[in-house]
Parts: structure tokens; sequence; C-alpha cells
């Protein structure tokens, strides 16, 4: 055992059930984040395929 080991504490591990956690999938988003995702899609693509294409 190491000294972060700390099993004197309760984590609220138990039967109770806590609702506070958000995963993504759930997340709203708007435009703005769908734009931004496109645009690194768009760049990645580019220097993916369009670098190696370019020094051809």
């Amino acid at each position: 055992m190491t000294d972060h080991d700390d099993h004197g504490h309760d984590d609220g591990h138990g039967s109770e059930l806590v609702d506070v956690r958000v995963t993504s999938p759930m997340q709203e988003f708007g435009m703005s984040r769908v734009t931004t995702g496109l645009l690194v899609f768009v760049v990645g693509l580019a220097v993916v395929f369009g670098v190696p294409l370019f020094l051809a």
C-alpha cells in the first residue's frame, strides 16, 4: 500500500444514486460547435491528404 491509499472515507458509491454527471451524448450543442468541428475536420483532411499530394 502507498500513502495515497485511503479506505477510510465513504465516497458515496453505496446504494444511493446521484445524477450529477452528464455524458456527452446528452449535452446540447449549437451550430457554432458544429461549424468548429467541420472546420477542424476539413483542416485535418487537408493536412493528411493535401500536403502529401502537394509535395509529391
